[in-house]
């Protein structure tokens, strides 16, 4: 059972948190006691979605739903209007949204990179921006980017590329929203142990990525949700920075 007396009757609001890392932190927050608003994007991800919603109210919880794409702008906003409107405020805003291609960039088409560039960088500045204008004082905003980041690598180019601003959004965002005492950071996991990784991998690529972290093994969901749960409650005087937590794969 997680714990952390911090987070309780807080108002946390997760971009996908139906599934993956982002149903884990529902379910994380629900037991530390949180109130939740959980994001979902498409019909893909509906089933996954109701069921941790499920999973948060047998915790004791009280949770809402909401689906939309958030790379249409207007969506983010009124995710947190529904927030707003449900709960009377938000606390914590969790961005865990991203798109992973591997490509050489001579392949890469116009659209791919359209589409890689919304949903890595566009949705994540936009949904700081309104987590700027609409959390609360002392609020916590937290988005999940990449280790690739500190990577020497090819083929990644428009994943790492695109998560890349973040880490300049997160450190602007850290100055202009401080004086309210609003943290912000980015947590840059290694490849995880989910759907969203093997969807792009080879089996021997599965097999180098499983070698690589200086500890072993692929990144757990498990390993990064308790260091997000510290980022936004009792780790908030750490701002405006990414934190590397992928097992020894990168650094720097």
């Amino acid at each position: 059972m997680i714990s952390n007396d911090e987070l309780k009757d807080k108002v946390v609001l997760i971009a996908g948190g139906g599934k993956n890392l982002g149903g884990l932190l529902s379910r994380n927050f629900a037991q530390c006691g949180a109130k939740l608003v959980i994001h979902y994007n498409s019909d893909d991800s509906r089933a996954e979605s109701e069921a941790t919603l499920q999973a948060v109210r047998e915790f004791g919880a009280e949770a809402i739903l909401v689906q939309g794409d958030l790379s249409r702008i207007a969506n983010i906003a009124e995710l947190f209007d529904r927030a707003i409107d449900k709960f009377g405020g938000i606390d914590i805003a969790i961005n865990t949204v991203g798109k992973v291609l591997k490509k050489p960039i001579i392949e890469t088409t116009e659209q791919e990179y359209d589409v890689m560039s919304n949903i890595n960088a566009k949705i994540a500045y936009f949904f700081i921006q309104e987590a700027g204008k609409k959390i609360n004082d002392n609020g916590k905003i937290c988005t999940i980017v990449t280790s690739l980041l500190a990577a020497y690598t090819g083929l990644y180019s428009t994943y790492e590329g695109m998560k890349a601003p973040v880490e300049h959004f997160t450190r602007a965002a850290s100055k202009e929203f401080g004086h309210r005492r609003v943290s912000v950071t980015a947590v840059a996991p290694g490849p995880m142990d989910t759907p969203f990784f093997y969807g792009q991998e080879s089996p021997d690529a599965v097999s180098f990525h499983k070698t690589a972290s200086a500890l072993g093994g692929l990144t757990n969901i498990e390993d990064i949700a308790p260091l997000v749960l510290f980022l936004v409650s009792k780790g908030w005087w750490i701002t405006g920075q990414t934190i590397f937590a992928n097992g020894g794969y990168t650094t720097r």
